[in-house]
């Protein structure tokens, strides 16, 4: 079988050394020295400043939110279910814009025309859908004129620069998941990315029950910090994170070569590198996507209808200011195997495949 996903699985005895090392600490969770080790190191590696470890993605769009002073959010319905989800948990106002049917990230004239139909919205949340960096300058020149803050989901964008600059050192805050799926992954932990400094010292606080040190509780908080455990493998996977992303950027290219005249492909921003995390396809309807999917299945290859539904499906009690790309994408979209076990020739099977079920 080729399968769609095969989550890295970090080198037991890099690890075992890590966790001894734990043990011996006595320092389990509350920002120990493993924590601290790989807050550094990941600033480093993805060039930015201002990074939070926390314990899941979600987590990390929701203490975002509240750092930055969000109330009533903007945004994408083609995404993952959490992109909305954890804002209607915590009671904020969620509304929708509609997608670029190219890209199939926010579409900029969409988000303009919810502003001129009297959107209030204080902030957006726009995810670099499978990786794929949304057209920020002109969300940045949007935010500008409308006064709303950008929140990037960026669970898909770990290591992607838009013209040598890393894509999450755009928005009030980017996010990061590093669920066990992901090109990088803590088996469950996720990142925030502040622009400002203080937005990070109040996340901290957040994730600590909103104990400020020295002080006590100053704000009503949760409890969303990564532990030290978590910490040691994201410290032995960041080591082969290199290795990683080049061979997942070499399989997307391929896929896409061999696909282009097959298939349609989501136009790439043009500045971006592509980090592999999906290989994402459209067909042309939902039947011929089921159909697609099927025979690739009776081949035993995996494929993963995602995202689906549009998000304003899911939740309908929101404001919608028109979803039809969105609709349309989710219907005929599906993922094809894309993981860093994946060979060439396995990807060579799947496009030859793929050619005869067209």
């Amino acid at each position: 079988m080729i399968a769609l996903n095969s989550p890295i699985k970090p080198d037991l005895k890099k690890l075992t050394k890590l966790l001894e090392q734990i043990n011996n600490n006595g320092w389990f969770t509350n920002f120990g020295p493993l924590h601290k080790e790989l807050t550094a190191r990941l600033e480093d590696y993805l060039g930015v400043k201002n990074l939070l470890l926390t314990n899941n993605g979600t987590s990390a769009l929701q203490v975002a939110a509240k750092a930055i002073g969000t109330r009533s959010i903007l945004a994408t319905p083609f995404s993952f279910v959490a992109t909305a989800s954890a804002f209607k948990w915590q009671k904020d106002e969620l509304a929708f814009a509609d997608i670029d049917k190219q890209s199939l990230n926010l579409s900029p004239e969409t988000i303009r025309l919810a502003y001129r139909k009297g959107c209030k919205a204080d902030t957006l949340v726009a995810t670099h859908v499978y990786g794929n960096p949304c057209d920020v300058n002109a969300l940045d020149e949007l935010s500008e004129k409308y006064n709303f803050q950008i929140i990037y989901d960026a669970a898909h964008a770990f290591g992607v620069n838009i013209a040598e600059k890393s894509v999450l050192n755009y928005g009030e805050a980017s996010t990061l998941s590093f669920h066990a799926t992901k090109i990088f992954h803590t088996v469950e932990g996720g990142a925030i990315i502040f622009k400002d400094r203080v937005n990070l010292e109040k996340a901290e606080e957040i994730i600590n029950f909103g104990i400020r040190p020295g002080r006590g509780v100053v704000d009503v908080g949760i409890n969303a910090k990564l532990n030290e455990y978590q910490a040691a493998v994201g410290l032995v996977n960041l080591e082969e994170i290199d290795n990683i992303l080049e061979h997942r950027a070499e399989l997307f290219h391929k896929y896409r070569e061999g696909l282009k005249n097959i298939v349609e492909l989501p136009q790439w921003h043009p500045q971006a590198n592509a980090n592999g995390a999906y290989m994402p396809i459209l067909l042309k309807s939902e039947e011929e996507m089921k159909a697609v999917s099927d025979g690739l299945a009776e081949h035993n290859i995996q494929s993963r209808h995602y995202f689906e539904p549009s998000l304003d499906k899911i939740f309908v009690d929101s404001h919608n200011y028109g979803t039809r790309n969105s609709v349309s994408s989710s219907s005929r979209v599906l993922c094809l195997p894309m993981h860093a076990h994946l060979t060439s020739e396995n990807v060579k099977k799947v496009i030859n495949i793929m050619g005869k079920l067209l």
